[in-house]
């Protein structure tokens, strides 16, 4: 295996065995009006009667990939359809897995921020309560009581390297976002976020191990209740930095950590009438999860009307009746709910959904409320013209670098300059510091990587669950891989700066 064409690589390696040998360069097939050959298939974009060929170089090659660059910008603002926007529905049930809810005959449920929703004055409470505890009882100075809870400070699925006090944003492949790095309220330049990371943007993978969440350094914010946790961490570390205050960046953590109360409402008398206890099998408090799944030395108990702990062996668990506690072993046993036949709901990727899916086989449902936020960004003429150009561009730019002359080397920088002012612009559209839950400019986050993983649907809220018959089949819908057929503008032959296929489809407008 060889690099071929990397002829200006400082190194070059070879791993010879494999069967078959190399295909010459000069062999790839060539369209004609892309100039130079490269490795990829044969364009199927082609016109059948070849048009002349671009130039070769000069002010004159300038020109025309000036010109090509201005025809595939007219072709995808004029032929994108305005029905293109809106398609998205925010009350639809998404599938990461094939399942049919005929299957499924048990229903289970995790509690905040799954069956019950909490008003926005919520966070703003737990944020002032933890800063008031900070000053109170860990004795934090009284200044960082000026600040208050700002909503756009987080989002959920952010990485905190509690070592380097940095909130920062990590895509699938464990590639820190550039200009999602913040330390206090204050943005880390790219430049020492790469020194930090020892001259690259890469998390080694034993600094974030683990299913929940916590590597040794890192750990990450997975939960809605997350939010004014992270708000307060990075108010804190602006105040220590702000006034040249000495401190240990793990005590720091620890103590705001701590900090954040308990906010387990027990609500839910309010939440669904007096009588909600007949409304469900079973009904588990304080579980601790996710040591619930893992943990089986800790037994149920049962609780009174007045909530008082009661001391007979569970041999069986009665509609109706409260329990505390206990295990998902013992549950198992006493209720023989098992295997996918069981479709639990939770907000929390971790401490709600992995162990069930990975260890005992449940099928698993995540409650992103952020979902119809985000879905009602992407349904916007404004952001559908955006991402669909910066695929056309991609193309663009991916058949542009072939040329290395000095007028053209100006243009491919100018593109390459609009494609990142563009990424900015759209990143904004979600959260100005950290952009959507689910993209970074590029990538999947690795919220979404797990999110992939460890549910096999996912919705804005349960409500959406009313939307579908018992008996409704949720299909996956799968997109082309990177090696598949796909419709994406940028390879709709926009490597040859034609749009084939886009003529043809004028006529659905």
């Amino acid at each position: 295996m060889a690099g071929a064409g990397l002829g200006g690589a400082a190194r070059l390696w070879l791993l010879c065995g494999g069967h078959g040998r190399p295909r010459a360069a000069s062999s790839w097939p060539s369209c004609p009006g892309c100039g130079p050959p490269g490795p990829g298939a044969h364009c199927l974009g082609a016109p059948r009667s070849a048009p002349a060929q671009a130039p070769t170089g000069g002010a004159d090659l300038s020109v025309h990939l000036w010109a090509r660059y201005q025809d595939v910008r007219r072709l995808v603002h004029d032929l994108l359809p305005p029905e293109v926007c809106s398609l998205l529905n925010p009350a639809v049930i998404y599938a990461n897995n094939e399942i049919s809810l005929r299957d499924v005959e048990v229903y289970g449920f995790d509690y905040d921020y799954t069956l019950a929703q909490y008003a926005d004055v919520l966070h703003p409470e737990i944020f002032s309560a933890a800063r008031d505890i900070l000053i109170e009882h860990y004795k934090y100075p009284g200044g960082i009581q000026k600040y208050d809870y700002n909503p756009s400070s987080a989002i959920r699925g952010l990485h905190y390297d509690i070592q380097k006090s940095l909130l920062i944003k990590i895509d699938a492949f464990h590639y820190v976002q550039l200009g999602t790095a913040y330390r206090g309220l204050q943005p880390v330049p790219d430049e020492e976020v790469i020194e930090l990371y020892g001259g690259t943007q890469h998390i080694p993978l034993y600094q974030m191990s683990g299913f929940y969440g916590k590597g040794p350094s890192i750990k990450q914010f997975m939960d809605i209740f997350s939010l004014p946790e992270m708000a307060l961490l990075s108010c804190v570390v602006d105040y220590f930095l702000g006034h040249s205050l000495e401190f240990d960046e793990a005590h720091l953590y620890k103590d705001v950590t701590d900090a954040i109360p308990d906010v387990h409402m027990k609500g839910m008398w309010h939440t669904v009438g007096p009588d909600w206890r007949q409304l469900f099998d079973v009904v588990i408090v304080q579980a601790d999860k996710p040591s619930f799944f893992t943990d089986w030395r800790k037994p149920f108990r049962k609780l009174d009307e007045k909530g008082s702990l009661q001391w007979d062996r569970i041999t069986r668990l009665e509609k109706g009746k409260i329990y505390r506690q206990g295990n998902l072993f013992d549950f198992l046993r006493l209720t023989e709910w098992r295997g996918p036949r069981v479709l639990y709901f939770g907000d929390h990727l971790y401490s709600d959904l992995v162990d069930l899916m990975l260890w005992h086989g449940w099928r698993t449902g995540a409650i992103i409320s952020e979902l119809e936020r985000e879905i009602r960004i992407i349904n916007t003429e404004q952001y559908m013209h955006w991402l669909t150009w910066q695929q056309a561009l991609r193309g663009l730019l991916e058949r542009m670098q072939t040329y290395q002359d000095a007028e053209s080397r100006q243009v491919l920088a100018a593109r390459m300059k609009e494609r990142q002012e563009l990424r900015c612009v759209t990143k904004a559209m979600f959260s100005a510091q950290f952009g959507s839950i689910f993209r970074t400019f590029h990538n999947p986050t690795y919220f979404l990587r797990c999110l992939v993983h460890f549910s096999d649907l996912y919705m804005a809220s349960l409500s959406c669950l009313l939307n579908y018959r018992v008996d409704f089949t949720v299909y996956l819908r799968p997109t082309p891989l990177q090696h598949q057929a796909p419709l994406w503008m940028d390879q709709l032959c926009t490597s040859c700066m034609k749009m084939p296929f886009l003529g043809d489809m004028a006529h659905i407008r």
